[in-house]
């Protein structure tokens, strides 16, 4: 299956975004296979910083899959703070306590 970015994957993958409730969350990997396309982690954070042009979307509860923040996305710990995610670390948020289970 390609990974070409087009408008309908692109807000396929925002639409799995949306669903993740509050103080829980999702990796980029996850996302990737919820839609079928298993190996396109990369894919899905691509998407997730262009997101913005698409409308607002709770991307701050996207992390890797060790529950690490996004390097360049300032402000999304304290977004998932407020949500009452926890932390195992100063950079890697609690994956076996707060990880979407979908």
């Amino acid at each position: 299956m390609s990974a070409v970015l087009t408008e309908d994957l692109i807000y396929e993958i925002l639409s799995v975004v949306e669903e993740i409730p509050a103080g829980k969350v999702a990796s980029y990997g996850q996302i990737a296979k919820l839609i079928g396309r298993d190996k396109n982690a990369r894919l899905v954070g691509k998407v997730l910083s262009i997101s913005e042009y698409y409308g607002k979307y709770p991307c701050h509860r996207v992390v890797n899959h060790t529950g690490r923040l996004a390097p360049h996305f300032y402000g999304q710990k304290e977004l998932l703070l407020e949500e009452k995610v926890e932390f195992k670390d100063e950079m890697h948020v609690n994956m076996k306590k707060c990880q979407w289970e979908c």
